[in-house]
């Protein structure tokens, strides 16, 4: 865990911070915070897949609330397809816990994080109430508009793990 003078990973500018993040057991989330919250890093080839929240008015990965009854695996694919529409060229794969503090009362909450390929890049969007636009990310290039800094973070940390290579914890 987290020591709690430790920096955090990434901070965005509403003063949402992204303070660890934990590979784990997909089955066993930490248990000191709830876990409320699931994301995609969906790939292809050097391109993540990004949605742009219309009520938020920023980049950020697909993903959402975990329902009553829910499993976090289950939330992520369902907010994926909800959200952008794609499904993943198999299965998902479990990546970590994000551990977070949320603005303005310093809430701390998880989130589990899945990553997957995606074997076609359609910019298709499935037209819904939350998300205005999806893109293909490439990591470099500009988006228009304003990026989620944490959710970017999240992509590169999913990019990092996928043999279990290297995990970004607040320690390095």
């Amino acid at each position: 865990m987290v020591a709690p003078h430790s920096p955090p990973l990434v901070v965005d500018d509403r003063g949402n911070a992204l303070v660890s993040f934990v590979p784990g057991t997909e089955g066993k989330p930490p248990g000191d915070a709830p876990l409320p919250l699931a994301l995609v890093a969906l790939w292809h080839g050097n391109r993540v897949l990004m949605a742009f929240n219309r009520f938020r008015q920023v980049w950020e990965l697909p993903g959402g609330q975990i329902d009553p009854g829910e499993t976090p695996r289950r939330a992520a694919a369902r907010e994926l397809s909800e959200e952008t529409g794609h499904v993943p060229d198999g299965r998902l794969r479990f990546v970590g816990f994000a551990r977070f503090t949320l603005a303005p009362d310093q809430r701390v909450e998880y989130g589990a994080l899945f990553t997957g390929r995606a074997a076609a890049v359609s910019q298709v969007l499935h037209v819904n109430d939350e998300i205005a636009a999806i893109r293909w990310w490439d990591r470099r290039e500009p988006l228009p508009g304003r990026l989620q800094p944490l959710d970017a973070h999240l992509a590169e940390l999913s990019r990092n793990t996928p043999t279990g290579t290297r995990h970004g914890t607040a320690g390095g």
